[in-house]
């Protein structure tokens, strides 16, 4: 079970508490709900506190970021709080590619459109597509929110590969150079990570997997990433000095060929988000993904990207994680849309320019709590509302949507920040 966040009375961060102790707390009228989500609580007669030194850890990833909070109590090294972040960034650049092309069907044809800019427009050091740069927004829109809610002390993240054998042996060189406490992690999960965690062959996943020669080096074949796959032991020792395409599976090579897009990504966005990190001042840990897959296997977690984040750096080597322990999930989605106005499939104006975005205190995607005590819509309804110049709502809910809600009936629970969250 996930710790409750607790701030005091000036709303400065002390430790998160137990769920119980929260219950209790609010019970007996000494705390208030400060926020939905992540859930918080104010304490409302408290100043200040005895707090443990804790940790935020991430393993940042393509399409999922995976953050933990470790607290360093007298028993050890223990995790309290753990998240998945579901990037947008595929979403950016779709949407970004529509525009462009809209933007050239406009100009293609005989309009009183403008004609493109010169090229002469200079992009910013260390600038970024915003489909990558969404992804490291996320990430540091997380840290400061946890900062503001836990007492963070420092930070660690997946980065890179230490040379750990250069510092034991500097005269270390050659082949006896590469054969080490982590050496073929590098590849093998990379490869793992490129075939999707089964066999190529045979599609079975949860067996032991051996990297696998898709041309075998007796009939010329090299030792690069791109001609080596993933085998169950049973396929490997059946194809035996077989190519892929002479084995059946002529379509192995072809894909073996793809670069992997994730890790494209990733190395896109590692240094940058690293800076940044830094930037916030906080002492920084990193760890390479062997470093990481090193200390999950050894404590026996299973593979997910939040549990990556406890294992992360020299510090993941031992921390316990509660088996009750369920993350919180988080799915980016954007606060609002820069478009003044939809378009039409020509890409002309089809509707007015964007209405004011707060309706007497409310906001489209704000989650509401409303209470009807009378009418045909009595009753009591929890959901995201769209808001209307009117005053009267509609209310989405998991069961549908209620129409004709009056402002005066709704109550904020949580405002909307970009973010859809589920337990």
């Amino acid at each position: 079970m996930q710790r409750v966040f607790v701030v005091d009375k000036n709303q400065q961060p002390l430790m998160p508490c137990h769920g119980a102790r929260a219950r209790q707390l609010l019970k007996q009228g000494k705390a208030a709900v400060l926020r939905q989500q992540p859930f918080t609580i104010i304490l409302l007669d408290r100043e200040g506190g005895e707090t443990q030194a804790t940790q935020v850890k991430i393993d940042p990833g393509s399409k999922t970021t995976g953050i933990a909070l470790v607290a360093d109590f007298k028993r050890g090294l223990r995790c309290i709080w753990a998240a998945k972040v579901q990037h947008r960034g595929q979403r950016v650049r779709d949407n970004l590619l529509k525009r462009q092309q809209l933007r050239r069907g406009r100009r293609s044809r005989t309009t009183h459109y403008r004609q493109p800019r010169f090229l002469n427009r200079r992009k910013p050091k260390g600038w970024l597509p915003p489909s990558l740069q969404s992804r490291i927004d996320n990430i540091l829109t997380w840290v400061q929110r946890l900062q503001r809610f836990a007492p963070i002390t420092r930070l660690a993240m997946e980065l890179t590969r230490f040379d750990t054998q250069k510092m034991q042996n500097p005269e270390i060189s050659g082949m006896e150079y590469q054969q080490g406490t982590l050496q073929g992690y590098e590849v093998r999960e990379y490869l793992l990570e490129k075939w999707g965690r089964h066999c190529a062959y045979c599609g079975k996943t949860d067996v032991p997997l051996e990297v696998e020669h898709i041309v075998p080096k007796t009939r010329g074949g090299s030792q690069r990433v791109s001609n080596l796959t993933i085998a169950c032991e049973p396929c490997n020792r059946e194809k035996g000095n077989l190519t892929a395409a002479e084995f059946g599976y002529p379509h192995i090579q072809a894909q073996a060929q793809k670069p992997l897009k994730d890790a494209a990504t990733l190395n896109s966005t590692r240094w940058a988000l690293y800076e940044q990190l830094k930037a916030i001042g906080l002492p920084l840990e990193i760890g390479t993904g062997a470093r990481t897959k090193y200390n999950r296997i050894r404590q026996g977690y299973p593979k997910t990207h939040w549990l990556d984040a406890v294992c992360v750096g020299e510090s993941g080597v031992a921390v316990f994680v509660a088996e009750t322990m369920q993350p919180l999930s988080i799915v980016a989605t954007g606060r609002q849309s820069r478009q003044m106005c939809r378009v039409d499939r020509y890409g002309f104006p089809r509707t007015g320019t964007k209405q004011q975005r707060m309706v007497n205190g409310f906001q489209t995607g704000d989650m509401v709590k409303v209470v009807v005590t009378q009418g045909k819509k009595a009753g009591t309804y929890v959901g995201r509302v769209a808001v209307r110049t009117a005053g009267f709502f509609d209310i989405k809910t998991p069961t549908g949507t209620v129409q004709g809600i009056h402002y005066r009936d709704c109550c904020i629970l949580h405002h909307r920040d970009g973010y859809v969250y589920q337990a």
